[in-house]
């Protein structure tokens, strides 16, 4: 609403504008010459130009409005023509009428070309203020256009907000699904253990659910949290799990798109820890230049077998349409099993505060 009155108010000074310069620029070549009479000039000068305006916004607020665009093509068309000429024969006739004669030798014989001179000025009259009428159509199509694309750009705008909104939705119970899968493989093993990691999913949760609801978030939070997940997790590991974790990253301005490594991390812990064999998990956050960041996970991989539904792979599938909507064709996204790890690389620019 406040976006259309903006610019219904910011068309009226680019009418106004080309209006005072259609009007005024004749008068730069009248005050050349001092035997015209400017006023006399500049008034008839004046009646052409309101007979113009006539036609382009009688056009402009009502024949196109009405007929046009409501595909009534021939009543448009119809209308246009009697309208203009109505208004041109109004406007020549008055012209006939008040203009003076122009000056000849009262004995001279009028040559016969000038007999139809009154009627090539009428046909030039008709011919401008047709012209004027295309104009007219012109500026509203054109107009039409940019609020319809407007429109659908804000549409567009709102679909996708939807989207990442339910993604982020999907996310969540995601989460929570399995970091509880993981608990409760805790219970019978270290119920005290268990009971710290409740304690730790809690302070997860609180930034799952309510510390990212914006579109960016500052890199620190993220990181911390990243750093909070893989602690928690850490917990039911057993020795023989080499993990290592690396946040190399800086700068309190950095922003990025929230809860992106998860999904990697995730499934390095799902595939990559085993039970009873030599396994590891080393996972790297660092910037690779000023402007992009980088997550880098390897793990050995222990594919789950068929039975195992945890997950059900939607994190990453979840992690690709996002980066789709928030980094499209500007960002580097690879999952590949190299012999018997299994490395997944997540590249993106970051955002920044001052930016915003």
């Amino acid at each position: 609403m406040n976006k259309t009155l903006s610019k219904n108010i910011l068309q009226f000074p680019i009418h106004f504008t080309a209006w005072g310069l259609v009007f005024g620029l004749p008068f730069l070549i009248f005050w050349k010459y001092p035997n015209f009479d400017i006023a006399d000039k500049m008034f008839h000068h004046g009646i052409v130009v309101l007979s113009m305006l006539l036609v382009f916004y009688v056009n402009y607020f009502v024949l196109i409005e009405k007929l046009l665009f409501r595909k009534k093509i021939g009543k448009f068309i119809s209308y246009n023509i009697l309208l203009i000429l109505a208004v041109g024969i109004a406007v020549h006739f008055w012209q006939e009428a008040t203009m003076p004669p122009m000056p000849h030798h009262p004995h001279d014989k009028i040559p016969d070309e000038l007999l139809p001179l009154g009627l090539s000025f009428l046909i030039r009259d008709l011919t401008t203020l047709l012209v004027i009428a295309g104009l007219s159509v012109a500026v509203k199509m054109t107009g039409k256009w940019y609020k319809t694309e407007a429109e659908r750009q804000e549409e567009d705008n709102k679909r996708t907000e939807a989207e990442l909104t339910n993604l982020r939705q999907q996310l969540n119970p995601h989460f929570l699904f399995n970091t509880l899968n993981n608990i409760y493989a805790l219970i019978e093993i270290s119920p005290e253990k268990a009971q710290t990691s409740m304690l730790e999913l809690s302070k997860l949760l609180r930034y799952v659910l309510y510390e990212n609801a914006g579109n960016l978030v500052p890199l620190e939070r993220e990181i911390n949290f990243i750093h909070n997940y893989v602690e928690l997790m850490r917990i039911r590991l057993n020795p023989e799990v080499e993990l290592k974790l690396e946040l190399n990253v800086s700068g309190p301005d950095n922003l990025i798109a929230p809860l992106l490594f998860i999904a990697l991390i995730e499934n390095a812990f799902k595939h990559g820890a085993s039970p009873d064999k030599p396994s590891f998990i080393h996972i790297t956050i660092d910037k690779i230049t000023k402007r992009e960041i980088r997550c880098l996970v390897k793990n050995s991989y222990f594919p789950k077998d068929e039975n195992d539904q945890s997950g059900s792979g939607i994190g990453l599938e979840n992690l690709r349409r996002r980066l789709e909507i928030l980094y499209p064709h500007n960002h580097i996204l690879r999952t590949e099993k190299e012999g018997d790890t299994f490395v997944s690389e997540l590249i993106f620019p970051l955002n920044y505060s001052n930016e915003l």
